[in-house]
């Protein structure tokens, strides 16, 4: 029996966020009855970003308005324990890693409502005063850049998702000026700097574009989500060499020794890049691109509607997905891991057995395996979601 994480209709009222746009890859996940009729996704970035900028790849549920839901009940959705159980985290610990997170402009509010995350998710407190939370600017100093709407609550599903699965983690975040690659590559260059980091999230992208330096980095587990809606042809900094793509899936509970399935989020990206060539570790499997680099790699919950983590955001908590929500995932479970030597992409694909690997669903109508899951890899998830981190 399917039992789908949806906001509650009761309680809800709507929060102002620029930029709103209905969304379709999410329709074919239907919301619940109770959640009031209309209840769709929507983005909370610009959908089409212009050439050399990006765009955040946070969807939110809105009513049939088009207003992003809020709720004071924070446990209804997917959360920090859903996150932990369904990916086999309960019990591991990073010893004092820190996952980096890279967005752009500014998020006045981002101490106080992660503060209200981990209080409502029973965690122990993230903050600057104990050393667990980070704020830099892309410069590496503390000269914010001013607040979007949009990109705060990109921010708060960032750091939030990390809190979920790796409770322990130290988090850093690096807000670049403006949302272009290369105020972001910046961004992803002083993090890299920094000490102790050991994995960097990317929630955005724009484009199908070549090789940069600034998401090559030994040693670090440089993380980009793949976008969100479904077969594109590749999205970047996704479709990067030196980068683990990260899609998307839809979860749901059920009776099994899990608790949990999964199939393919059809919003999910995938897609071939134009010109980056695979890394060694991907030529080993059939994506179909040849030679050139595929995504994606791995996966995590995506579906606003089924896995949608519930991010507490201006007072209230919000229903929140997209590929956004899984990239932070798979950076926190390579924190988890501790293994992030060289190019850390490379340990799942030689550890496919300890991952779950998603076998239904479609993001497209390409076929398999860009399109459609079936047995090992494939676009829209990879090698799979996180069983623990023994693939890692």
């Amino acid at each position: 029996m399917k039992s789908r994480f949806l906001l509650s209709g009761l309680a809800v009222g709507a929060v102002a966020v620029a930029g709103l746009a209905a969304v379709s890859p999410g329709a074919s996940a239907q919301p619940a009855r109770d959640a009031g009729a209309g209840v769709h996704p929507v983005r909370v970035c610009a959908a089409n970003p212009a050439p050399g900028r990006v765009t955040c790849l946070a969807l939110a549920m809105a009513d049939a308005n088009g207003r992003i839901i809020k709720t004071v009940q924070p446990l209804v959705g997917f959360n920090a324990a859903d996150v932990r159980k369904a990916y086999h985290l309960n019990g591991l610990k990073s010893n004092g890693r820190t996952v980096a997170i890279i967005d752009a402009y500014g998020y006045s509010g981002l101490e106080k409502d992660l503060a209200g995350f981990r209080k409502a998710n029973n965690l122990p407190p993230c903050t600057k005063n104990n050393g667990c939370l980070k704020v830099l600017d892309q410069r590496g100093g503390h000269d914010y850049p001013p607040n979007d709407s949009g990109w705060d609550l990109e921010q708060a599903l960032d750091v939030d998702m990390v809190s979920a699965a790796c409770p322990d983690c130290k988090i850093l975040v690096v807000q670049g000026d403006a949302p272009t690659f290369k105020d972001l590559g910046q961004a992803v260059n002083t993090a890299a700097k920094q000490r102790g980091v050991v994995a960097i999230s990317n929630s955005y992208g724009g484009g199908n574009g070549s090789n940069r330096s600034y998401y090559n980095h030994k040693g670090i587990a440089i993380t980009a989500s793949t976008g969100d809606s479904g077969y594109t042809g590749g999205l970047y900094p996704a479709s990067d060499t030196h980068v683990i793509a990260v899609g998307g899936t839809s979860v749901f509970k059920d009776s099994s020794r899990r608790g949990y399935h999964e199939t393919v989020w059809s919003g999910a990206g995938s897609g071939c890049s134009t010109s980056n060539p695979a890394p060694a570790y991907q030529q080993g499997v059939r994506t179909t691109c040849g030679r050139l680099d595929a995504t994606a790699d791995l996966s995590g919950p995506a579906d606003p509607s089924n896995g949608g983590l519930m991010v507490y955001f201006q007072g209230h908590f919000t229903q929140v997905g997209g590929t956004s929500e899984s990239a932070p995932m798979i950076a926190a479970v390579y924190a988890l891991s501790g293994r992030t030597d060289g190019y850390p992409g490379k340990y799942p694909y030689n550890n496919r057995l300890h991952l779950y690997d998603i076998t239904t669903g479609s993001n497209g109508s390409c076929g398999a395996p860009l399109c459609t899951a079936g047995k090992g890899w494939d676009g829209p998830t990879g090698l799979g979601t996180p069983n623990g981190v023994k693939a890692f």
